[in-house]
C-alpha cells in the first residue's frame, strides 16, 4: 500500500493529527476518513500508531498508508454494482436492497456497499446525491443491516434528503418487516416497549437496558403463521429506529430471529430472516402520502429450510 510522509513544522504544532491530515490535503480529504485511517493502524507518528485525538509536535514524522483513492474527496469509488431500483423520480430512489450488502462505507469496508453503486448509477445518468449525512453517506436517509434484505429511500438532493430525514425523526414513516423467530409466539399481536442501550461488555452489540442511557424503543408484531418446529412468521413493525432494535427485542422476548449472528443462533436459517417489506411516508416534493412495498423472499416460504430451524 502506498505510503506519504509529512513532516510537520512549528507553524503546523498542537494540532489534533486527524485535523492536521485533512489540511495537508487541503481539505479534500475529510476528518472523517482521516479518522478512519487511523482507527485501521494506517496513521503513524515516527514510527508509533497514534489515537485521532494525538496533539502533533514540531519535527514530528507522520506516515500514511492508503490507496489513492481512498483520499480522494469522500474517499469513495463509484463502483459497476448491479443496482435493483424498485422505484424512481427526480427526488428519491426506492432501492431493493439484497441480503448481504452492506448500505455505505465504514471501517474495513470502503467498497462493494450500496452507496459505491448509487454513485456509479448517478455518475453514468447524470443525477446527483444528497450530501448532508456526511460525504461517505451520499443520499443515505436510513440504513438496513447488511444481512437485511428490502426496501430503503435514498435522496437525490439534500432539501428532500432533510425533508425525509424529519419524518424518520419524528415517528411519521411506515415500516413493516417481515421474520421468521425461533419458538411460538404465544399472542398473535403484542408489543414490545423497552429501552436499547450498548451492551455492557459486548461493544459491537446493544442490549435491552434498564440503566440510565438506554433510549426508549417499541415494536408492534402481529403473527402470520406458527410451523411445526416451532418457528413463527411475524410482522414487525417499529415505532422507534434504534440500531438493531428487531433483532434485540426478538431476542428479549426469547424468540430471535433465525440467522442472526448476533442475537440468536446462525445455524438456524442460511441467513438472517428479515425483511423490510413496506414503507410509507409523504413524498418529499408532492407532499402526497405514498407507500411501497415488495413480496418476501423466496427463502421465507421454504418448509425445508424452515424445518431444519431447530434441528
Amino acid at each position: 500500500m502506498p505510503q506519504t510522509i509529512f513532516h510537520v513544522d512549528d507553524s503546523d504544532a498542537q494540532q489534533r493529527i486527524d485535523l492536521y491530515l485533512s489540511k495537508q490535503w487541503g481539505g479534500d480529504v475529510s476528518r472523517t476518513a482521516v479518522q478512519r485511517l487511523i482507527a485501521g493502524g494506517n496513521v503513524t507518528v515516527n514510527q508509533r500508531p497514534v489515537k485521532a485525538n494525538y496533539r502533533t509536535r514540531a519535527g514530528d514524522e507522520v506516515a500514511v498508508r492508503a490507496e489513492e483513492a481512498v483520499l480522494s474527496p469522500g474517499g469513495i469509488r463509484p463502483e459497476n454494482i448491479p443496482l435493483n431500483i424498485f422505484y424512481e423520480d427526480r427526488a428519491l430512489l426506492i432501492i431493493y436492497k439484497p441480503a448481504g450488502l452492506v448500505v455505505h462505507p465504514a471501517q474495513g469496508c470502503l467498497s462493494g456497499t450500496l452507496v459505491n453503486a448509487l454513485l456509479f448509477y448517478c455518475q453514468r445518468t447524470g443525477q446527483s446525491l444528497s450530501d448532508v449525512n456526511t460525504e461517505e453517506r451520499p443520499g443515505i436517509v436510513h440504513r438496513l443491516d447488511k444481512e437485511t434484505s428490502g426496501l430503503l429511500v435514498v435522496a437525490k438532493s439534500n432539501t428532500y434528503h432533510v425533508r425525509l430525514a424529519r419524518q424518520f425523526e419524528k415517528h411519521k414513516v411506515r415500516k413493516h418487516y417481515l421474520a421468521l423467530v425461533q419458538g411460538w409466539v404465544a399472542f398473535d399481536e403484542g408489543v414490545v416497549d423497552v429501552p436499547i442501550g450498548r451492551h455492557p461488555v459486548h461493544r459491537d452489540k446493544k442490549a435491552v437496558t434498564s440503566e440510565e442511557g438506554g433510549r426508549a424503543a417499541r415494536t408492534y408484531y402481529r403473527v402470520l403463521k406458527r410451523f411445526k418446529n416451532p418457528v413463527t412468521y411475524l410482522e414487525l413493525s417499529p415505532q422507534s429506529g434504534r440500531t438493531h432494535q428487531l433483532r434485540v427485542h426478538m431476542a428479549h422476548l426469547g424468540h430471535p430471529i433465525l440467522g442472526d449472528t448476533k442475537y440468536g443462533d446462525p445455524r438456524t436459517f442460511p441467513r438472517l430472516a428479515l425483511h423490510a417489506r413496506f414503507l410509507g411516508f409523504f413524498h418529499p416534493e408532492t407532499k402526497k402520502w405514498v407507500e411501497f412495498s415488495c413480496p418476501a423472499p423466496p427463502e421465507f416460504s421454504r418448509e425445508d429450510l424452515i424445518g431444519a430451524a431447530n434441528a
